[in-house]
């Protein structure tokens, strides 16, 4: 009987241990009133420490989007285009570096305010390329606004 406790304890566990690892996420809100139909061109603000070039895949998958996009370091508001999009990329270590998580902001370019936020997480078991998770990113945005 005390065999059999431990089995099942010990395969509880194990379940436990790789059930954390796979692990995905991928979500988009807008703020109240924000409209991003409305919106024809685009400022991608590279963060500093980006080495990585995610800025110019935001900005490759605007333009594939039909978007006139412009890149560049952050300025003091107003930005040039109808949206400003900022962005935090969090990579982690497994093996290889990997992006875990990706959150895109598309902000008003006035004020700098959040109109639409959308966040992608995937660990190593599930993870994708930087290419698939900006899209992944801009797909539940842009559909978000369509509800």
């Amino acid at each position: 009987m005390l065999k059999r406790i431990a089995s099942v304890l010990a395969l509880v566990c194990a379940t436990s241990f790789m059930t954390g690892c796979a692990v995905n996420r991928a979500t988009a809100t807008l703020s109240p009133g924000a409209d991003l139909t409305t919106f024809k061109s685009a400022y991608v603000v590279k963060q500093p420490k980006d080495d990585r070039g995610i800025n110019d895949l935001i900005a490759a998958n605007l333009e594939k989007r039909g978007y006139v996009v412009t890149k560049g370091p952050e300025l003091s508001t107003p930005y040039k285009g109808d949206v400003a999009v900022t962005y935090v990329d969090k990579w982690m270590w497994d093996i290889t570096m990997y992006l875990l998580e990706l959150t895109i902001n598309v902000r008003d370019p006035q004020t700098g305010f959040p109109m639409a936020v959308g966040n992608s997480f995937h660990t190593s078991l599930t993870r994708k390329s930087p290419t698939e998770m900006v899209d992944e990113v801009l797909n539940n945005i842009f559909t978000a606004q369509k509800k």
